[in-house]
């Protein structure tokens, strides 16, 4: 069991996190841009531009999910350890990092050469970070010390399952990525909202409730 000197409440710990989710989401939309080119046909210079769309919304929807668990399994929290410390700041690590492979994949699709290691390097960002929040919350299940009075284990661990199976979504997306990229673009997509759309009753109500 960890002493107190090693326990920090979660408060912060959380605060900051939620901060580099937002940065993280903002840059995002950062990528998204129509050349100069394209500006004497501009509604078709706009529409050009789906590939970027795919990827913001993909990625946007992915960080969403992740959100929602990281938010579910923090408040469920009354102390975070080194490990959810250093777990932590490697979920934050790799959340900052995918506007860059967003952004690869953004100009890659429909470029023959390129499209498909994009694509792969696209969905090991996204399994990385999604495989991360599942271990805080697995790791935070498994130590009742951490966990606020009244919370139970299994509320906590009920959260990560969640978000498990998207790694083996994942893990199908990206073979299918070998053969379609085009399609294992879109597949990662229906990941995300998936995430997005499970996590919703995880936030709800009071701990443990």
């Amino acid at each position: 069991m960890p002493t107190v000197r090693e326990r920090v409440d979660t408060g912060r710990t959380e605060a900051f996190s939620d901060g580099v989710f937002a940065i993280a989401v903002t840059l995002l939309v950062l990528e998204i841009s129509v050349p100069e080119d394209a500006f004497d046909n501009l509604w078709r210079g706009i529409a050009d531009q789906w590939p970027s769309y795919l990827a913001y919304f993909t990625s946007f929807s992915t960080v969403g999910g992740l959100w929602l668990a990281h938010h579910a399994i923090l408040r469920r929290m009354r102390y975070a350890d080194s490990t959810v410390i250093r777990l932590n700041l490697l979920l934050l690590m790799a959340v900052a990092f995918l506007p860059f492979p967003t952004s690869l994949v953004a100009e890659a699709i429909n470029r023959t050469s390129a499209e498909r290691p994009a694509v792969l390097f696209y969905g090991a960002s996204l399994l990385v970070t999604t495989a991360l929040i599942t271990a805080i919350g697995r790791y935070a299940g498994a130590r009742t010390e951490l966990l606020r009075e009244g919370v139970p284990a299994g509320d906590v661990l009920a959260v990560a399952s969640v978000t498990a199976p998207s790694l083996g979504f994942y893990a199908v997306v990206l073979l299918l990525a070998a053969l379609a990229p085009v399609v294992a673009a879109f597949g990662f997509l229906g990941v995300g909202l998936l995430a997005v759309l499970r996590a919703r009753g995880d936030t709800a109500g009071e701990p443990g409730g």
